[in-house]
């Protein structure tokens, strides 16, 4: 059941990332609507997967598609 969870969440984060370069955690929780739990759900199946990249931009984190 988590994991069926876990995908969807990586898909709705995929779509919203998709064709930019990238954007703050902040920005992606507006955009898809996401709880924290969730969006970091989500965030842990793309980098289990080696399909995002994370850093740290002015004190926030930036993510963006490999």
């Amino acid at each position: 059941m988590l994991q069926e969870k876990a995908g969807e969440m990586a898909g709705k984060i995929w779509k919203a990332l998709e064709g930019t370069e990238g954007m703050a955690a902040k920005q992606l929780k507006k955009a898809t609507k996401l709880i924290d739990k969730d969006l970091y759900l989500g965030f842990g199946w793309l980098l289990r997967e080696d399909k995002l990249s994370t850093s740290e931009v002015d004190g926030e984190l930036f993510v963006k598609l490999k």
